[in-house]
């Protein structure tokens, strides 16, 4: 067993705790509480550590090993070097404290294989394998011959699965879920980085919709919606997706929708704020439809804070490189939209699981019987707000009770 002892102990859900104790038995968490009620034993190792917390997870990350913001290199680049960066991205991310990552969309499910076989190091990956989408929509790669896309998108080189109609959406479904995917994820509305949608239109018909949630629901999955204009927003929460990602154009009437319904926003705040500085290696469309929509995703995300929409930290980081292992970013974007730190803690750590429905694992808490992922800050982080994103700040990981990150 590992003892962790510690000046402040943040549970994830509910009020931290002063000298405080978390025992590690192999997988599992044994005990997290006051540092007085811990239990005696014989421990492989006691760490003393300023504060501890569950380790993050990361609800909106993909792994493409595409090296620069342009989706068009999904399709130009070798998959056996994109999956090479990929895995130096897995290691970057789980030293930057996350431990699970609901991966929608990329090479997650293959990766997972090789983290779990121990080949590689990465967080715990929960994958949706392909996106699906229209022909046409954000996931088509516009500005290739269709039938390449299609080709790429039938051995899996490319992040999308395009599908028209209520019986292609079907097969689709079922393609991922043959492949092993944990969630679904869909294209509800038009997006950013591909050329010719709108972010505003609507993406896939309610038909289509409800026909893929049902069937998501029926191997006890859920559907995760990439959503920017409000009329996808909506069509997609009256057919029953549990997560709105993005939401950049959301409002009150779909705020009191989301809450009604119990589902949840995953708002990627910081890919925002990354893809404003990358004018210079971006597409001159993707750039322009991202200054487009940054001011209303602001808007959107505090309109949802306030409205006490419920919400699981994403980043949305996709390119290859240093960005992975900054994903506390995303923390410190919550806390300026209105959330208490508290609260920006709890979207990063115990709302995480909640986001896959009835595949979530007992994870995201410093709870008895949960995961025993856990992290170490080398200051408070509820009152130290420049710890987050940046992962030297983050002295210790526990992934599954094995220490993944410590002090040499």
């Amino acid at each position: 067993m590992i003892r962790i002892d510690t000046d402040l102990l943040i549970p994830g859900r509910g009020d931290p705790i002063g000298n405080g104790t978390v025992v590690l038995d192999g997988g599992t968490i044994a005990y997290a509480g006051p540092n007085s009620s811990a239990p005696d034993g014989s421990y492989e190792k006691t760490t003393h550590v300023p504060a501890v917390m569950p380790g993050m997870w990361e609800c909106h990350g993909h792994f493409t090993g595409m090296a620069v913001p342009n989706i068009e290199t999904e399709l130009t680049d070798s998959i056996v070097v994109r999956s090479a960066r990929a895995t130096v991205d897995l290691r970057r991310t789980l030293e930057g404290g996350v431990t699970s990552v609901r991966e929608v969309g990329g090479l997650g499910i293959s990766l997972r294989a090789a983290i779990e076989e121990g080949s590689i190091a990465g967080p715990t990956l929960y994958p949706a394998g392909q996106v699906l989408s229209t022909t046409g929509g954000h996931a088509d790669v516009h500005g290739l011959p269709l039938d390449w896309v299609l080709d790429a998108s039938t051995d899996g080189r490319t992040i999308g699965a395009l599908a028209d109609g209520v019986p292609e959406c079907l097969r689709a479904v079922r393609l991922q879920l043959r492949r092993g995917a944990d969630v679904i994820k869909i294209c509800a509305s038009g997006g950013v980085m591909s050329e010719i949608d709108h972010p505003m239109h609507q993406q896939f018909s309610d038909e289509e919709l409800r026909a893929i949630v049902e069937e998501t629901a029926r191997a006890e999955r859920v559907v995760a919606a990439h959503c920017h204009g409000k009329a996808g927003i909506m069509a997609a929460l009256r057919a029953g997706v549990c997560t709105i990602e993005h939401g950049s154009y959301l409002d009150d009437e779909a705020a009191a929708l989301m809450i009604d319904l119990g589902a949840i926003l995953v708002p990627t705040r910081t890919i925002l704020a990354i893809l404003l500085e990358m004018e210079d290696v971006m597409p001159a469309y993707a750039y322009r439809k991202t200054l487009m929509v940054a001011d209303h995703h602001e808007l959107a995300l505090k309109t949802a804070v306030a409205a006490g929409v419920k919400i699981a930290m994403g980043t949305d980081i996709f390119t290859s490189g240093s960005l992975h292992g900054q994903n506390g970013r995303e923390v410190a974007l919550l806390i300026q939209a209105g959330m208490t730190p508290l609260e920006a803690i709890a979207a990063a750590t115990a709302n995480g699981p909640d986001t896959l429905g009835p595949q979530a694992p007992a994870s995201g808490q410093l709870r008895e019987g949960y995961d025993a992922d856990v992290i170490a800050f080398d200051a408070d982080p509820t009152a130290d707000l420049s710890v987050w994103g940046d992962p030297t700040r983050i002295t210790h990981v526990w992934k599954a009770g094995d220490t993944v990150k410590s002090p040499v």
